[in-house]
């Protein structure tokens, strides 16, 4: 069984910061991929960022320069630290890991609203 484990969500006003973490536990082969994607109401789901085995980043377009990517992948765990908030960036955050093999696995999300 593998879960994992989301935090970090709330509210902040526009210009803030949080940071989001996401630890991983259970039986996974290895890990090569985790991040996050996010959704908003009536909207399809994005890939705002993720981290692979070796340390390369992917960030959509929208969070480029604002959000920050990390992993420790000794504790199978990510960290997203997002600055600048904008109300723009609200959604439910759902955190992903990518095994080797096997199956993806996704968190439950945590919900991120920035006011304006």
């Amino acid at each position: 069984q593998v879960q994992l484990v989301e935090s970090g969500g709330g509210l902040v006003q526009a210009g803030g910061s949080l940071r989001l973490s996401c630890a991983a536990s259970g039986s996974i082969f290895s890990i090569n991929t985790m991040g996050w994607y996010r959704q908003a109401p009536g909207k399809q789901r994005e890939l705002v960022a993720a981290i692979t085995s070796s340390g390369g980043t992917n960030y959509a377009d929208s969070v480029k320069g604002r959000f920050t990517i990390s992993r420790d992948k000794a504790k199978n765990t990510v960290n997203l630290q997002m600055n600048s908030l904008k109300p723009a960036d609200t959604a439910v955050y759902y955190c992903f890991v990518h095994p080797r093999i096997g199956n993806d696995y996704w968190g439950q999300g945590t919900q991120v609203t920035v006011s304006s």
